[in-house]
């Protein structure tokens, strides 16, 4: 992709760059961790023991509570892929030592949400076999690529997104038994939302509100194809790199949080609040309520704003 920089109603070509150690990039990525991620370190260069003589570039945690594992690699490489599936393994068996690492990161009794753990690839490019294997795997790894400017300018692109989806082949004469498929199938969706359902952020919705239900998230889905639609304990998550809307349902309302800053909505609709002193389980500091198709059209508006401030 090309850049270039407008000055004086004219368009300078801007030549790339790259980081003179990979470890430029990773502390680049670990003091930016809330800007790009919205994750909080947990540690750098953490050790996996003896045994497995490893190191995690980066550990952190999401704004949802899930293990989040960043590996780094100034060349294309299809190592960058191995080692990452080899750390998933292993955090995957040794939950106790990344919530000691937690607690001692960001205090005792930080809770971790393992229903799904985040590993992020960030590399300058990726090979068509790596891209293949990786979905074919079917772990949830998100591969990025990064492109550095002279103008200290970065460009991050999610190549290829995240999925617990395992890989089947569905087609007849390859002796599987369609009942075993079908039912891995439903095994992999249920593993890529954890424990939770949209349905069940649904089943104290009726009438109208499931109608309005359905009116909001067809709106927040349909902003753009890179959105994920994430079913949490006590809210759906929809997120591109990180959540910038937060769907919770009530009896007589729908609950959004978003990421917008309520110092910068002036005046706040009568449908919105402040929380940022305000506990609430959803992420963001701004929370409207919605109750009526009519609330929804007047502030709907506030969901694109949230999305473009997380770079959307």
């Amino acid at each position: 992709m090309a850049l270039y920089e407008i000055n004086t109603g004219k368009a300078k070509l801007v030549r790339s760059s790259d980081f003179r150690l990979e470890k430029d990039l990773q502390r680049l990525i670990e003091g930016s961790l809330q800007t790009i991620f919205n994750c909080r370190l947990v540690a750098s260069e953490f050790p996996t023991g003896s045994i497995h003589s490893g190191r995690i570039d980066t550990l952190a945690i999401s704004e949802d509570n899930n293990p989040v594992i960043i590996e780094y690699k100034k060349v294309a490489s299809s190592e960058l892929i191995n080692q990452s599936l080899y750390y998933l393994h292993w955090i995957k068996d040794h939950r106790g030592d990344y919530q000691v690492a937690v607690d001692k990161a960001l205090g005792p009794g930080t809770a971790v949400d393992w229903s799904s753990i985040r590993v992020i690839c960030i590399a300058p490019g990726y090979k068509k076999y790596d891209l293949h294997a990786a979905q074919v795997i079917g772990a949830n790894i998100e591969l990025w690529q990064y492109k550095l400017y002279e103008n200290s300018t970065l460009n991050l692109e999610e190549v290829l997104k995240g999925s617990e989806d395992m890989y089947t082949d569905t087609e007849d004469g390859q002796g599987k038994n369609p009942v075993m498929v079908e039912a891995g199938r439903k095994a992999a969706i249920t593993r890529k939302t954890g424990v939770y359902t949209v349905e069940q952020h649904t089943e104290i919705l009726k009438g109208p509100m499931t109608e309005l239900f359905n009116t909001v998230r067809d709106y927040i889905t349909g902003l753009d194809d890179s959105i994920e639609e994430t079913p949490k304990q006590d809210y759906i998550a929809y997120k591109t790199n990180q959540n910038f809307a937060c769907l919770e349902s009530r009896k007589s309302k729908l609950i959004l949080y978003l990421k917008i800053n309520p110092d910068e909505i002036k005046p706040l609709p009568k449908q919105a609040r402040d929380v940022r002193t305000i506990g609430h389980f959803g992420t963001g500091d701004f929370e409207l309520n919605i109750s009526s198709s009519e609330d929804f059209e007047e502030t709907k508006h506030l969901i694109n704003l949230s999305l473009k401030n997380i770079g959307g």
